[in-house]
C-alpha cells in the first residue's frame, strides 16, 4: 500500500508508536512532517521530510505549525494525532485539579487544537484524512484513571462530531482504540504481564495507514478497536 507522496502530519512522533508509525508511512512513500515537544527527540528521517518542535496544547504554536507545513508543502493530506500520555492517579476525591488538567490537556486539548487548525486547511483544499488515537479506556471508566478515561472519551466524541460535520466534504475523520500497546515503557512498567497479548506498534501504524489510503474512502466517523489478543 502506497500513499504517493501524500503530506502526512504526525504528532507525538518522539514516542514509540510515533517513531514506528513514521517509518511505516515513510515506507509507504508518504512525505512526513513529524512533531513533538523537543526537536532533539524526534526521529531523523531521510528524504524530503520535516521535523518541527511544537507544544500542541498551545493554540498559537499549533496554528503556526499548520501554517508552516502549508507554506512548505502547499497542503496537508493527512493528520495522525498520536500525541498523548498516561499516568495512574489517585481516586477522584483525592485528585488535584492540576493533575486532571494536565492529563486532559495532553490527551484532548492537543488533539482538539491540531484538528481545528488542520480542518481549516483541509476545507480549503477540499480533501483530507484525520486519524485520532483514543484508547480502549475511552469506553469505560476505570479506578484511578478518571482523567485519562475522560480525556480519551472526549477524543472519541470529538472525532464523531467532526466526521458528521464534514461527511460531504471529502474529509474522512476516524479514531482508533488501542488496547495496551507493546512499548519499552509499558514493558518496564509491567514486567510480569503477558506481552504477547499486547498490540504491536506496527499493527496500529498499519491500521492508520489503511485509514489514510484510498481503500478507506468509505470509512468516516468510525471508532475502531485495536485490542491485540487481550
Amino acid at each position: 500500500m502506497t500513499l504517493d507522496n501524500k503530506i502526512i502530519l504526525i504528532t507525538g512522533a518522539s514516542g514509540a508508536l510515533g517513531t514506528i508509525t513514521a517509518q511505516v508511512f515513510t515506507d509507504a512513500q508518504a512525505t512526513l512532517v513529524v512533531t513533538g515537544r523537543k526537536q532533539e527527540n524526534l526521529p531523523q528521517l531521510d528524504g524530503d521530510h520535516h521535523t518541527h518542535a511544537c507544544d500542541l496544547t498551545d493554540e498559537q504554536q499549533c496554528a503556526q505549525l499548520i501554517e508552516d507545513v502549508v507554506t512548505r508543502y502547499g497542503r496537508i493530506d493527512g493528520l495522525l494525532n498520536i500525541a498523548g500520555g498516561f499516568a495512574m492517579g489517585p481516586k477522584v476525591h483525592e485528585l488535584k485539579s492540576q493533575q486532571f488538567e494536565h492529563m486532559f490537556s495532553m490527551n484532548f486539548t492537543s488533539t482538539f487544537n491540531t484538528c481545528r487548525s488542520v480542518l481549516a486547511q483541509m476545507n480549503q483544499q477540499g480533501h483530507g484524512n484525520i486519524v485520532n488515537v483514543a484508547a480502549r479506556a475511552a469506553l469505560q471508566g476505570k479506578a484511578k484513571m478518571a482523567p485519562y478515561c475522560i480525556a480519551k472519551s472526549a477524543v472519541v466524541t470529538l472525532t464523531e462530531s467532526m466526521a458528521a460535520e464534514h461527511q460531504h466534504d471529502d474529509i474522512n475523520i476516524n479514531c482508533i482504540l488501542p488496547g495496551t500497546i507493546d512499548t519499552p515503557t509499558n514493558r518496564a512498567d509491567m514486567p510480569d504481564a503477558d506481552h504477547s497479548t499486547w498490540v504491536p506498534c506496527a499493527d496500529l501504524a498499519n491500521t492508520m495507514l489503511f485509514l489514510c489510503s484510498p481503500q478507506a474512502r468509505a470509512i468516516n466517523g468510525a471508532v475502531i478497536p485495536v485490542y491485540g489478543k487481550s
